[in-house]
């Protein structure tokens, strides 16, 4: 968001559209016409587009100003739902963690982890975002997360941020079951069939590209560049896509035969998977509560904690 916007500007502009009158949104809003005017201006002059019309009959919008006013509405009540959030919680006393998940945690640990966190502490409320390393990092950095679980990524992503170390995971490459590469799974082949291939952003793809290096295999031409899963999924059982993605977010489709891991050596792909949390942040109740219900999900589940207990680093 440009920096020069401010609240005011979007309370102003939409104001003025919901009672199509420069007069009556200044009463409502505690201002004179010259000043909602003025401030009308200034968002303007900000995004260089006008976004109303006056005249005799009232307010129109400007094709900008109804493209515009949609994101300004959904701004304001984001806002007044995390007020009504704050205030909630403060009355209510009740713990919050807001966790991020990469998609291979999302689709394989979370689930179980807020059974146990049900299970040990059911006054905690979750919150669980899903995306890409990158998306989910940022919203850490900016305090809009408490903490992320997920691959280690590149130096420059982890900027302020600690790891601990909680498993090993792989990528994997999934295929339809009767595939015509499972009759010779050789990855020299992929070029003969679409690709479903981790996207720049995604922490994967410096994996995946040492994969084909080793194997001398060039980028594949026929490629969906993308790390969802929902997709993923689809498209693979529904097509001759190949699918390069961590095992965690197909583990249940492989277990279960909807899915086929092609029988190629894929250790070279392995990275760590851990919590990701701000270096300056101060541990919680609430964190260490989920911490925990992580820690008791990867026993039951048989994956490796290094060492037995954390390995962490701050970056």
């Amino acid at each position: 968001m440009h920096r020069r916007i401010k609240i005011r500007h979007l309370q102003a502009f939409t104001e003025i559209v919901r009672q199509n009158s420069m007069k009556e949104a200044a009463k409502r809003l505690f201002l004179t016409q010259p000043a909602i005017s003025r401030t009308l201006s200034e968002l303007e002059e900000i995004l260089g587009a006008v976004l109303l019309t006056r005249d005799r009959g009232g307010i129109a919008l400007t094709p900008q100003g109804e493209f515009f006013l949609t994101y300004a509405q959904t701004s304001l009540s984001a806002l007044e739902q995390g007020l009504d959030g704050i205030e909630q919680a403060g009355r209510e006393g009740a713990m919050q963690m807001r966790v991020g998940a990469l998609p291979s945690v999302a689709a394989r640990l979370m689930p179980e982890v807020v059974s146990e966190v049900a299970r040990i502490a059911p006054e905690l409320r979750l919150t669980i975002a899903d995306g890409p390393h990158g998306h989910l990092t940022g919203m850490l950095r900016a305090g809009q997360l408490d903490l992320v679980i997920g691959r280690m990524g590149e130096p420059e992503t982890m900027r302020d941020l600690s790891f601990t170390q909680l498993y090993l995971e792989e990528v994997v490459v999934v295929v339809r079951p009767g595939h015509p590469i499972l009759d010779d799974p050789d990855l020299r082949r992929i070029a003969d069939w679409p690709v479903i291939y981790p996207a720049p952003s995604a922490a994967i793809r410096p994996f995946v590209e040492r994969l084909l290096i080793m194997h001398g295999v060039t980028l594949p031409p026929r490629r969906i560049e993308t790390v969802s899963g929902a997709f993923g999924r689809v498209h693979t059982r529904r097509s001759d896509a190949i699918w390069f993605i961590s095992a965690g977010v197909v583990a249940r489709e492989v277990a279960e035969g909807v899915l086929v891991r092609l029988p190629i050596a894929t250790e070279l792909t392995q990275g760590p998977i851990g919590l990701m949390r701000r270096s300056d942040a101060a541990d919680s109740v609430a964190s260490q509560i989920f911490v925990q219900a992580v820690r008791r999900t990867l026993d039951v589940l048989g994956l490796v904690t290094p060492g037995g207990a954390a390995d962490e680093t701050a970056l």
